[in-house]
């Protein structure tokens, strides 16, 4: 029987290819990670105003107050939830105003947290002008948009106020609840305030000092050191 051809190997199929040499030891020679591999900044510890004398006590203040604010809702809405969940499964009906306080605690969260973003250097920006800017004229832009922005936040904090008034003089209540809905509502106001406040005081700070800042404790730049720009 004559022998079949030979077994060629398709050219298209790359070589089979091991490891390269010395892998072992690379990996074996890699720092393990851990919480201190690598070295992160928490903006979300304690915070210190960089301003100077009242100012600065008028900005601690706030931060404590928004960061009160924010853990309580969280940890409130977390816990109604839980237990509303707990109830509807083992004794077949939730709780009845669950939905309202979450509704209260959704409020709460979301118009304490605009002022805390602000704080933090965290709200969404459009850099792409900015960042072909001089580091001269970005401290003026950084300024204007401070100023510009707490204007805002100041007439959206005054017609919020209008709108709670309008609440108030309807007289409308929560139906599980029973108090009167402008209740809720009334951190939009406070929220705004905050916001605005903060703005200005970033402005204020950008006019003191040679940095440009994003707000009253963080530098401009794209990491979370303060670093000069």
């Amino acid at each position: 029987i004559p022998a079949g051809p030979a077994r060629r190997e398709s050219v298209l199929t790359p070589p089979r290819r091991g490891p390269p040499a010395g892998w072992e030891r690379y990996v074996l020679e890699q720092p393990p990670m851990s919480e201190n591999s690598p070295d992160l900044e928490d903006d979300t510890g304690t915070y210190e105003s960089g301003l100077p004398g009242f100012l600065g006590t008028i900005d601690e203040v706030i931060a404590k107050t928004e960061a009160v604010m924010l853990a309580v809702g969280v940890i409130l809405m977390a816990v109604n939830t839980c237990i509303n969940v707990i109830a509807r499964f083992v004794f077949g009906e939730g709780l009845f105003f669950s939905g309202e306080i979450n509704r209260i605690l959704i409020i709460l969260i979301t118009f304490a947290g605009i002022g805390y973003a602000a704080r933090h250097g965290r709200h969404i920006r459009m850099s792409a002008v900015y960042d072909a800017i001089p580091p001269k004229g970005r401290k003026v832009l950084m300024i204007f948009i401070a100023l510009f922005t707490s204007v805002v936040m100041f007439f959206l904090c005054y017609y919020s106020y209008g709108y709670v008034e309008t609440l108030h003089s309807r007289g409308r209540i929560l139906p599980a609840l029973g108090f009167e809905i402008w209740w809720i509502y009334i951190w939009a106001p406070v929220g705004f305030a905050i916001t605005g406040i903060q703005y200005f005081l970033t402005a204020i700070k950008n006019f003191t000092s040679k940095d440009v800042y994003l707000s009253t404790g963080v530098i401009d730049g794209y990491s979370d050191s303060e670093s000069e720009v």
